[in-house]
């Protein structure tokens, strides 16, 4: 997907990624959930329309502004990943979820002229519980 942004922030991608998630159906459960010293950016729920399995989505937001030597998503290296699953162990914890979750990446890429070019990773990586 790429469209014109006036603005470039860790933010606006945020609200990037949520308009985009929200138009494919989902549910916006928290936004910056804190555990600790770590975040979880979106924490939105879809609902299978065949089944009506509940899914938990784990969304990691990423963007840089390009030239850039990588695209955002492969920032999410190894640790970032372990924090990222840790804090989404407190959530499912916290708010009593027992149904499937997924962990997805929003990778948002700005370039001059305030275009933006948004990658959707699903099921990016899987915790080692």
């Amino acid at each position: 997907m790429v469209v014109r942004c006036e603005r470039v922030s860790g933010s606006v991608a945020e609200d990037i990624a949520l308009s985009f998630l929200i138009e494919k159906g989902m549910i916006l459960l928290e936004r910056n959930w804190r555990w600790g010293h770590k975040e979880l950016d979106l924490v939105m729920k879809s609902i299978c329309a065949k089944t009506g399995v509940q899914i938990l989505h784990i969304i990691e937001v990423r963007s840089l502004t390009e030239p850039c030597a990588q695209m955002p998503f492969e920032s999410v290296n190894h640790k970032k990943r372990r924090a990222i699953i840790s804090a989404a162990g407190g959530f499912v914890r916290v708010n009593n979820i027992n149904f499937e979750t997924r962990f997805d990446i929003i990778s948002v890429t700005f370039s001059s002229g305030g275009i933006y070019r948004l990658e959707y990773f699903q099921d990016a990586f899987t915790p080692e519980w």
